[in-house]
């Protein structure tokens, strides 16, 4: 039954009696604190944490690999040889059990083999691996059958990105077109996800900003400018940061995927400052979806993890 004496206006304990609220300002704070409740466990839930683990995406593929991988091509690939296969297989599972999927080699690193024996046995589906084509000593007459040869080297189906590897001219796109070609229609075979093309010079690089055809550029990377792209492409000329980051930005800004390699000045930042500094600066540009470092043991490994995700912690990362 109604209580017509708490309905009055006069009485105490209506909504516009003395003590209680005016009706009108009583439903706008009940609406106000409805919404609260509905927003209030997402303003209160934490940002994700981003670690050197995380899956992410190269540029606008869709396609997926750990933000850190493992390099493999350490001088050339001397060093993880030198090493020896059991010594490789450890490194490689300790990576992979820290959550480490992308893993990166080349055909004239001499060690698809090395690569396969270490991976037997994981799930093919949750690694990412990436191949070079080289050309300097000629370019292929049949790129397929040399990406045949990478395939049962490395004893998988499929690739995840094939690159040429160091291109260095600003004519490339027409020199090693029958490359381009015969990874694209490796592309539409499925026998790789993506193609793409390492750059050593500015007159490459600048070149590759260009070609519609690359999806991945695997780019060198420091603020030191150590075995960053130069003026002509030399081994040991000095970088041009400035120039390099312009074009890596075009890149990225057209959707392409851009993997950052150098990040240790190719093993030459012996200080730890040194490596601090660097990823630091390709955690912060902006511009870089995922970076490799040549690893030779799983205290390296370790060491790049903690400093990633110390930089992507950092204010402004």
């Amino acid at each position: 039954m109604l209580d017509w004496r708490r309905m009055h206006p006069n009485h105490p304990n209506s909504f516009g009696g003395r003590g209680g609220l005016p009706r009108r300002k009583f439903l706008q704070q009940s609406a106000l604190l409805a919404g609260a409740a509905l927003v209030a466990p997402q303003l209160l839930a934490a940002p994700a944490k981003r670690t050197a683990a995380d899956q992410v995406t190269l540029g606008k593929s869709g396609v997926k690999l750990s933000r850190l991988g493992m390099g493999t091509g350490t001088n050339n690939g001397h060093v993880q040889k030198k090493n020896g296969q059991e010594a490789f297989t450890r490194l490689i599972r300790h990576g992979y059990d820290q959550g480490l999927t992308y893993i990166d080699t080349a055909d004239n690193y001499n060690v698809h083999g090395m690569v396969a024996a270490a991976i037997k046995g994981l799930p093919r589906e949750k690694l990412f691996i990436q191949t070079k084509m080289w050309w300097m000593r000629g370019v292929p007459e049949k790129p397929l059958e040399v990406l045949e040869r990478f395939r049962k080297e490395l004893d998988t189906d499929y690739l995840d990105s094939l690159l040429i590897h160091c291109a260095t001219a600003a004519t490339w796109p027409d020199d090693l077109k029958r490359m381009m070609d015969a990874f694209a229609e490796a592309q539409q075979k499925k026998l790789i996800r993506l193609k793409g093309v390492s750059c050593h010079g500015l007159p490459a690089l600048q070149a590759a900003t260009k070609v519609d055809w690359v999806d991945v550029h695997l780019a060198r990377i420091n603020p030191q400018g150590r075995h960053v792209d130069g003026a002509e492409g030399k081994w040991g000329e000095p970088g041009d940061v400035s120039a390099a980051m312009k074009e890596i930005k075009a890149m990225h800004a057209k959707g392409r995927g851009v993997i950052g390699m150098k990040l240790c000045g190719n093993g030459d930042f012996k200080q730890p400052e040194d490596r601090e500094k660097a990823i630091r600066f390709a955690m912060n540009c902006d511009c870089v979806d995922a970076v490799v470092i040549g690893f030779a043991s799983p205290a390296e490994i370790d060491e790049s993890i903690e400093r990633i995700n110390r930089a992507l912690a950092a204010p402004g990362a």
